[in-house]
């Protein structure tokens, strides 16, 4: 039985399918999706339907695509020109595939794995982002979730502050969680560099992060690609821009990839 820890999907449902091709699945095999299964790519609801169906079998962690579906569906949040998510909106199965979607973590943790779509300020352990994930999975699936869903929006507060309260928390920590790439060292965030070059000031979020931690998981920075060290595995590797999508089995740290079948040709968001 072995685990394998999949990039970014975005809607590239015939690439997931020979990647889990070319590892040659198991009946016992476990997945681990590191956010953004839709949007961008052309069967998001082929994506949502199968993985699912897996089960147990998958984790998956929340993304900004993903919650930016979620908050499509429930009318507080208008589209973008290059979303693709609407065989996803129009399926009967909709309310189903959303709710199963919005009921997922922000965050994970197995062994000496922690798996997040983007980043953690450095203010933050990993038992105290844990919990701070926590909060949000709570807000997200408690019965006024559309109330959180029409604040979740927006780039303040910037950093981290423990005194933080109501729909300013949890903006916070799904902004660090979901769309954090630059940050500096006192936890300001940087949400306008997509590239790999930080601003002034400003470095990558995982170079703050002590070794001791176990290695960290994440996609959403498909500028950066794939970059594996010893503590860290960067797994969005862009497939839905013409890059590959990537899976690592961690209990060895074999690497699979198979290349785009349906690139876009529009720029990153």
């Amino acid at each position: 039985m072995a685990t394998y820890a999949i990039g970014d999907v975005q809607g590239c449902f015939d690439e997931l399918c020979a990647l889990l091709d070319k590892i040659g699945l198991g009946a016992g095999d476990r997945l681990w999706f590191v956010g953004d299964l839709v949007n961008r790519g052309p069967k998001s609801l082929d994506v949502l339907r199968f993985v699912r169906s897996l089960g147990e079998r998958a984790i998956v962690v929340l993304g900004n695509h993903d919650l930016h579906l979620v908050a499509q569906h429930e009318g507080v949040e208008p589209p973008k020109k290059d979303d693709t998510l609407e065989a996803v909106l129009r399926a009967p199965d909709r309310p189903e595939l959303v709710d199963w979607l919005r009921t997922r973590p922000l965050m994970h943790t197995a062994g000496d794995y922690v798996m997040v779509h983007a980043g953690l300020v450095p203010q933050w352990t990993i038992d105290q982002a844990l919990a701070l994930a926590r909060e949000v999975e709570v807000a997200l699936a408690a019965p006024n979730y559309r109330e959180f869903l029409a604040h979740m929006y927006g780039g303040h507060p910037d950093r981290w502050r423990a005194d933080l309260s109501g729909f300013d928390r949890l903006r916070v920590i799904v902004n660090a969680m979901t769309r954090l790439r630059f940050c500096r060292a006192d936890g300001k965030m940087q949400f306008g560099a997509k590239g790999t070059e930080p601003p002034r000031g400003y470095r990558p979020w995982f170079e703050f992060r002590r070794r001791e931690e176990g290695t960290l998981l994440f996609g959403h920075w498909s500028a950066l690609g794939l970059k594996l060290t010893p503590h860290l595995a960067a797994l969005d590797s862009g497939c839905v821009w013409g890059g590959k999508l990537s899976a690592l089995r961690l209990e060895d740290r074999a690497l699979y990839q198979v290349g785009c079948r349906a690139a876009q040709s529009s720029t990153e968001e």
